[in-house]
């Protein structure tokens, strides 16, 4: 079964441990690479740009960059090695890429940028990430910053949204068909993009809270409200994402399964998708790498998922929303 993974954190990983050779074919320090992507069948994976908060540095006991350096020498890992292994794999910025590498016999790779907080309030700088590539942003991490506010625990902060450059980039990056993501934004925020959107947006890896209660996992109502604008949701394979006890650090093809069902019957079979958050979650993975996708595909199916509704959840959805809302 191919699939589309919305979401890893692996050039990020190459930054903290593989500095020099920062090779994607084969690495043992990523749980997503080229080979493993093959042999789990991947027709297309989301590569983010994550821009690390400034304590990453020091807690990974590396030299700091500025930010700009930092985004420079990540999109410099994902250009090289496409160039290195354009006979597997080649960038896709919009569905008609993505069918053009699948029939030349090829993965594809898709930029995107995880806090926008270097956008710093400039929509020119929204243009500029369009033009590297990057085809989807995250609007926040978990800190404010020019676009809103992050999810919180804390009720105030989770109930305001967009600031009023937010609210015009937003818009301006539904023009431009760069994907709006919704993935660690306030609810207040989530709901100024729905009001906002007339093309489909995502939460690339959020699950859902009723199952697990973290304040990224969406509640009910967004998940019928993502699935009503025909967004998606990716599957996060994080245990904290999960689990009834977020402490627990237990990920099993069967709570993703569990979470897909939920998603389903909340949000329609259209709103459920993938994105596993691979490089930046851990705990005790069942499924550990993209090696291991066909075991999601096997829990689907003892959940009751016809097969034309796993490979709903698999690609078709994703390719989809890349069809209305990205060129």
């Amino acid at each position: 079964m191919q699939y589309i993974d919305m979401h890893c954190d692996s050039l990020m990983t190459l930054f903290y441990e593989d500095r020099e050779r920062a090779e994607l074919f084969e690495s043992r320090y990523t749980a997503v690479d080229f080979r493993r992507m093959k042999e789990g069948n991947a027709l297309a994976q989301f590569f983010a740009i994550f821009v690390i908060p400034r304590d990453r540095y020091d807690m990974h006991g590396i030299q700091a960059v500025s930010d700009e350096e930092y985004i420079r020498t990540l999109y410099r890992y994902f250009c090289d090695n496409l160039e290195r292994h354009g006979d597997v794999i080649a960038i896709a910025r919009n569905a008609g890429e993505l069918r053009a590498n699948r029939d030349a016999g090829k993965m594809s790779a898709v930029l995107t940028v995880e806090d926008g907080r270097t956008v710093d309030g400039k929509l020119e700088n929204v243009k500029r990430y369009y033009d590297m590539g990057v085809r989807a942003m995250n609007l926040t991490w978990n800190a404010e910053n020019c676009f809103g506010f992050p999810n919180s625990r804390d009720p105030e902060i989770m109930e305001r949204g967009l600031t009023e450059f937010g609210k015009s980039a937003v818009e301006y990056m539904q023009e431009l068909g760069l994907l709006v993501d919704v993935s660690h934004l306030s609810d207040g925020g989530f709901y100024d993009v729905a009001g906002i959107c007339r093309k489909p947006f995502i939460a690339s890896h959020s699950n859902a809270r009723e199952l697990s209660p973290h304040p990224r996992n969406l509640t009910d109502e967004m998940i019928r409200v993502l699935g009503e604008m025909g967004g998606v949701a990716g599957l996060n394979f994080g245990p904290e994402f999960l689990n009834a006890d977020i402490n627990c650090p237990d990920s099993t093809a069967a709570l993703i399964a569990e979470h897909a069902a939920y998603l389903r019957d909340k949000g329609g079979i259209q709103c459920v998708a993938i994105g596993t958050d691979f490089d930046g979650i851990e705990g005790n993975l069942e499924i550990a790498d993209s090696a291991g996708m066909e075991l999601l595909a096997e829990a689907l199916r003892k959940r009751g998922f016809t097969e034309s509704e796993v490979e709903l959840v698999f690609y078709k959805n994703v390719l989809r929303v890349m069809e209305d809302a990205m060129r």
